[in-house]
């Protein structure tokens, strides 16, 4: 039997990933507490008239219309009276109820509910959400879209920040734009820079850097304005794998070196000073893979939003084996709901990636068809 060539220290997916989010500062978020009570006033949650509850299936006589923003206090609703009134407007002195536009009789200025009107029905009533005072947000909760319209609710307008600058740099001699048959073109580079645009990063792709120490050490002591560098190669066990030595020599925190996964077992994560480097490996199945998953994780944890969760769930089409003990991230296709397994050829294998649309994930020993199993799409 084939032993497997895996190393048992490797670090599990789940950690390096927990290793990076706690290693990085996230912004520091105010908390937030309700300025007024939240409706700061009875507001009306549909079309209809407002209406004393009371009176039921009584004709009233229209008084007006009131809209959202319009100042309640023009209208005094006494007995046999109503006011027509909008979503969000201010319910006036003297309603108690709505009666909605599909459940009104219409004669002219008079109006007949078709049903039995109670007090409350269709009123979002002062407070309801919070009351002035409240804490809304503790201090440090992770920013959303939501949150953000919340403190603008509030007053307090945050700024949006400014998107993170993300760096990308390719490594090998063997990168050429004109590549004989022993060479190749740098594919990495704008593959990487197209994902960290579509994380949404602003982008720097740089020209491949070749496999000497100097190089490399040069372009780390001079990263320029960006606050995240992508490398991909130079991270394996070869004799140009110089990275991981070149960080070292600079001083660099090393997060994590080498995890438990397939492709992209030489996935290197470092901190120099302010920079954050992700070294992803040269293939660029491998590159991909680990630039989805730890990049993402970065931006979110730097931009001050919560760590994604990218895995869906759904069921194999057909058996995927996995020699090996490491989980594998297999191309496949999304159809009709299942994952249709893709036939790839390892990590150096960009046409099966580029025909894939999901990743599905496999244990070691692989899985049969008809199993349910995680997988991230490919952006």
């Amino acid at each position: 039997m084939a032993m497997s060539c895996d190393h048992p220290d490797l670090l599990p997916l789940d950690e390096a990933l927990q290793r990076l989010w706690n290693a990085l500062p996230a912004p520091d978020l105010p908390g937030l507490r309700a300025e007024r009570d939240d409706p700061a006033t009875d507001r009306a949650s549909m079309d209809g008239v407002a209406l004393k509850a009371s009176e039921g299936r009584a004709s009233r006589r229209v008084l007006g219309t009131l809209y959202a923003g319009s100042d309640p206090a023009v209208f005094a609703v006494a007995p046999g009276t109503a006011v027509r009134i909008m979503t969000g407007a201010a319910l006036p002195p003297g309603a108690d109820a709505i009666v909605p536009v599909e459940a009104l009789a219409t004669d002219g200025d008079t109006v007949r509910p078709q049903v039995d009107p109670k007090v409350g029905d269709h009123v979002r009533r002062q407070g309801e959400q919070a009351r002035a005072g409240d804490q809304l947000l503790p201090a440090g909760t992770p920013l959303s879209a939501a949150r953000l319209a919340l403190f603008a609710q509030e007053g307090q307008l945050l700024p949006l920040r400014p998107r993170l600058r993300v760096g990308v740099a390719s490594t090998g001699n063997e990168l050429v734009p004109h590549p004989a048959s022993h060479q190749i073109r740098d594919s990495n580079g704008p593959m990487l820079a197209a994902l960290a645009h579509t994380l949404g990063a602003d982008v720097d792709l740089r020209s491949a850097l070749p496999d000497e120490p100097a190089a490399l050490a040069a372009a780390l002591q001079n990263p320029g304005d960006i606050r995240i560098l992508l490398t991909s190669g130079g991270v394996s066990m070869g004799d140009h794998d110089h990275l991981p030595g070149v960080l070292k020599d600079l001083g660099a925190t090393i997060l994590f070196h080498k995890i438990r996964l397939k492709p992209g077992k030489p996935m290197l994560a470092a901190l120099l000073g302010d920079l954050l480097l992700l070294g992803l490996p040269g293939n660029p199945v491998s590159a991909y893979v680990n630039g989805l998953l730890f990049l993402s994780l970065a931006l979110a944890r730097l931009e001050g939003r919560a760590a994604p969760d990218p895995w869906r769930r759904a069921r194999l089409a057909a058996a995927v084996r996995n020699k090996g003990d490491r989980p594998l991230l297999h191309p496949c296709r999304l159809v009709e709901g299942r994952l249709e397994p893709l036939p790839g050829k390892g990590s150096a294998d960009l046409v099966t990636l580029a025909r894939a649309d999901a990743l599905a994930w496999i244990d070691a020993g692989g899985l049969e068809a008809g199993t349910k199993t995680r997988w991230m799409p490919v952006v």
